[in-house]
């Protein structure tokens, strides 16, 4: 995950990502509820959480908007990147990054 960054691409799935880790959907599933506590969604969008934080206080992203953020970081949606973004953090993108600057 953290090398090849698969989060960053917006269609992953539960199925690509067993097949880039050469294990079957149903294996990387009870890996991920069992080993780490996490489904599927929450393993991957922790990830993408973590690139956009990033993102959000580097200078060199701070002309990107926030749906520029959220694209970059794999999220299809303000409205879902909004959602787990404060899910995770207890802050809105926005504020994070007002907080951070």
């Amino acid at each position: 995950m953290e090398t090849e960054k698969p989060y960053l691409d917006g269609d992953l799935n539960l199925l690509k990502l067993s097949d880039r880790v050469q294990i079957n959907a149903h294996q990387l599933s009870y890996l991920l509820n069992n080993g780490f506590q996490e489904n599927f969604f929450y393993f991957v969008n922790k990830y993408r959480v973590e690139h956009a934080k990033k993102m959000l206080i580097d200078d060199s992203f701070q002309k990107l908007s926030i749906l520029g953020i959220a694209f970059e970081s794999g999220f299809n949606s303000k409205t879902a990147f909004n959602t787990i973004f404060k899910k995770m953090t207890d802050m809105t993108p926005s504020e994070f990054r007002k907080r951070m600057i």
